[in-house]
């Protein structure tokens, strides 16, 4: 992670000089870990919050610094529009940038492509399972800060992960619920190959 220390070292340098202090400065709501627990991510969902981090470094937030600049130029800033929502962007990309610096510092890469093949769920596995009522869903496990409900990718600390991590091909496991136990039973476990796992989400 040298490049990534560089860019956030640059950053903070250059947030040294800035005067204005934001009151959520500290507060990155990052996602809790189990107690012990370990910040797991896959390859690919490192290298996609890595590039984001730089991205945020290296291009958005010099342009926004640019038009804030520029917007200040132009007279009275309580009224200018593109002053006060520069300075709001620009405290957004900050808390951005700090939360994906913490998390970054303190994720071990877990590559799923080493079960390629297994028929067991672990981290990274792409699982599709049937609940007692019929319904069947098909969930990929992956890390907390790269888990995307709307792509199917649901945290390794979630309760259907929770569930499910161990369980093997034709096994019936108890999801707990604040209704009741409900039976999940896995019907196919499969994961990336080694190329897809470095270059493709899990």
């Amino acid at each position: 992670m040298a490049d990534t220390d560089s860019h956030c070292y640059a950053f903070a340098m250059s947030k040294a000089f800035t005067k204005e202090t934001d009151a959520d400065e500290d507060d990155l709501g990052l996602p809790p870990l189990p107690v012990g627990g370990k910040n797991y991510i896959t390859p690919a969902g490192f290298a996609r919050l890595k590039a984001e981090l730089l991205d945020l470094i290296d291009n958005e937030r010099p342009r926004v610094v640019e038009v804030v600049h520029w917007a200040a130029s132009n007279g009275d800033r309580s009224e200018n529009g593109d002053y006060l929502y520069g300075k709001k962007r620009l405290r957004e990309i900050d808390r951005r940038v700090r939360f994906l610096t913490k998390r970054l510092e303190i994720a071990e890469i877990s590559d799923p492509s080493v079960h390629h093949g297994s028929d067991q769920v672990f981290f990274g596995a792409t699982v599709h399972y049937v609940q007692v009522d019929g319904r069947q869903y098909t969930v990929t496990i992956v890390g907390i800060d790269e888990a995307d409900s709307l792509a199917g990718q649901i945290s390794w600390i979630s309760p259907v992960a929770r569930a499910l991590l161990k369980a093997r091909v034709g096994d019936e496991v108890p999801l707990h619920t604040p209704v009741g136990v409900q039976m999940l039973e896995a019907l196919q476990v499969s994961y990336p190959d080694a190329a897809q796992s470095r270059t493709s989400g899990p």
